[in-house]
Parts: structure tokens; C-alpha cells; sequence
């Protein structure tokens, strides 16, 4: 936990900035409209590597980098979790790039729901009564939605159940965030590379190298990636557990907005009612969650007075 003001406030500087730069992401792929998203995601996973690579050498992690390479449940855990983010990732681009903002927005709304009833199946975490009835809130919106919006609905499911599920392998992984990424990357370096081959043969084919200025912008794709995974990682060991819980609601609130009022995308009925059973349930969630760290921190004091 941690112990000083100026260090809680760099932690929530850093939490922020990380939110920050992943609600940015549509306005950079914006920029890459022009360009398959299999190359986009490609080039990604491809540049994301050396960066990982040379901030393991700066912070000097290499033994625990070749530690986690010398243990086959670890590789194992990494090569199911790179399979999930790249996933992800694959998802997300698309879904930006041909104009679904708002169901990527949905989908990180509902995340974290899903985070708490994937420790309550898989890690036998135990729920509040108001925490079960904020996933039947949630679930209930995704179901009207599945009623009406099926050709954007799978985008939502995908990143929430991708993103989850990674979230999951990572917390049974015991692995520092920088050695895993980076192992992950290089599991995805066989899918990134066939992409590529399989692209230059198409019509369009490669768009790395017909511009500088396209290419910069592919190959900033991995500095982008690391650089709010490396921020979070450290606002994660400077903060509270509701700080950081309120704090992942960033991301999914700004692409709402982007996707309303800078992608003009329309905002249909039965989505706004989705949202609505999103947002009450995680408002209750919240509440929860507060609720919960006020109770624990009064034990505490309680037991430092009878201390």
C-alpha cells in the first residue's frame, strides 16, 4: 500500500496518463485508415518487441526475464495470454478503424463486470449480493443489445471476454508485467509475421514502406503499446485497489465520447438502453467497492487500537 501523499500522486498521475493514452488509441489508428488492420496489428506486436526489449535492459529485468523463460507453466500461462491480447488487439483495430468506436466502448464497460464473475467462478472470490445483481444488470443489457445489434455486438463480447481472460492467465501467472509482455510478444511472432506474408499478397498489399510518414506511424504502434502498459504497472503498485478500480472507467467513458462527437457515430435507442444497464451497474459496482475499502480500512484501524 502505499505510504506517502507525493507517492500517491504520482501514482495516480501515472494510472491516469495510461488511461489516457489508451482512450487516444482511435485518433492514432485514425491516422492509419489507409492500412489493412492485420498489418496494423502486425507491425504492433513486431515493434512492440525491440521496445520491451531495450526498457528490460534499462531496468535490468533480464533474470527474471530468463526466469520466466525456464519454467514451462510460466511459458505455458504466456503463450494462452499472448494468444488473448492479440486477440484483443486485432479486435479493438477493427473495430476503430471501421467505425465501431462505440461498441469498443461497451465492451471495456463491461470488463470489469466481468472481471469480478471471473474470480467468483475461477478463483472462488465470493460476491456481494449487490455484486451478483450488478452482472444481471449487465448481462441484461448485453441481451437487448444481442436482440437488435448483433453485427456490432460480438465486437463488445470479444474485447470484454479477451480482455478478461488475459486479465485471469496474468494473475496465475507469477510473472512481473515487462518479462511477460515480452514473452508474450514473441508467441505472437509467428501470427504477426504470417499476417504480413499473407498481406503483401493481396491487392493492396504492404503499406510499410510506400511513405515515410506511414511508417513512422506503424512502427510508433510499439512504443504506444509499452509505454501505458510500463505506466500502469507502476501506478498499480503506488495505489489502492478503488483508486484503481475507479480509474479503468477512463478508458471506456472517453471512447464513448470519441466515438459520439468526434466519429459522429449514431447513438440507436437500444444502445442507449444497453448503456444505461452498463452504467447502473457499474455504478453499483462502485459503491460496492467503496463500501468494501471503508469496511476494511475501519478493521484496521480497529485492530492497530486493540493493538
Amino acid at each position: 500500500m502505499p505510504s506517502t501523499i507525493p507517492s500517491r500522486l504520482g501514482g495516480l498521475a501515472q494510472g491516469l496518463s495510461a488511461y489516457l493514452i489508451w482512450t487516444l488509441f482511435p485518433l492514432y489508428f485514425a491516422l492509419l485508415k489507409t492500412v489493412s488492420p492485420f498489418e496494423v496489428v502486425a507491425w504492433r506486436i513486431l515493434f512492440t518487441l525491440p521496445f520491451c526489449i531495450a526498457i528490460i535492459a534499462l531496468l535490468r529485468q533480464g533474470r527474471e526475464l530468463r526466469a520466466a523463460l525456464s519454467n514451462p507453466r510460466i511459458l505455458g500461462a504466456l503463450a494462452v495470454s499472448g494468444t488473448l491480447i492479440g486477440t484483443n488487439w486485432l479486435v479493438y483495430v477493427i473495430a476503430v478503424m471501421h467505425g465501431h468506436v462505440l461498441a469498443a466502448s461497451l465492451g471495456y464497460y463491461i470488463n470489469p463486470l466481468l472481471n469480478v464473475l471471473t474470480g467468483a467462478i475461477f478463483l472462488r472470490e465470493r460476491l456481494s449480493r449487490l455484486q451478483w445483481f450488478a452482472v444481471a444488470l449487465a448481462a441484461i443489457g448485453v441481451a437487448l443489445l444481442a436482440n437488435d445489434a448483433l453485427a456490432t455486438l460480438w465486437i463488445s463480447v470479444t474485447l470484454a471476454l479477451a480482455f478478461a481472460g488475459y486479465g485471469l492467465t496474468r494473475k496465475l501467472a507469477p510473472v512481473a508485467s515487462l518479462p511477460g509482455l515480452t514473452i508474450e510478444t514473441v508467441v505472437l511472432l509467428v501470427p504477426a509475421s504470417a499476417l504480413l506474408a499473407w498481406q503483401a499478397t493481396t491487392p493492396e498489399g504492404l503499406s510499410m514502406g510506400t511513405s515515410v510518414d506511414l511508417s513512422l506511424l506503424l512502427a510508433c504502434a510499439g512504443v504506444l503499446t509499452g509505454i501505458p502498459l510500463l505506466l500502469f504497472a507502476s501506478a498499480a503498485r503506488k495505489l489502492d485497489f478503488s483508486v484503481l478500480g475507479f480509474l479503468q472507467f477512463v478508458t471506456p467513458t472517453g471512447l464513448f465520447l470519441l466515438g459520439l462527437f468526434v466519429f459522429d457515430e449514431p447513438l440507436r435507442p437500444v444502445q442507449l438502453v444497453c448503456f444505461l444497464f452498463i452504467w447502473t451497474a457499474i455504478g453499483l459496482f462502485c459503491w460496492d467497492m467503496l463500501a468494501r475499502n471503508r469496511s476494511a480500512r475501519s478493521a484496521g484501524l480497529q485492530s492497530a487500537g486493540e493493538a
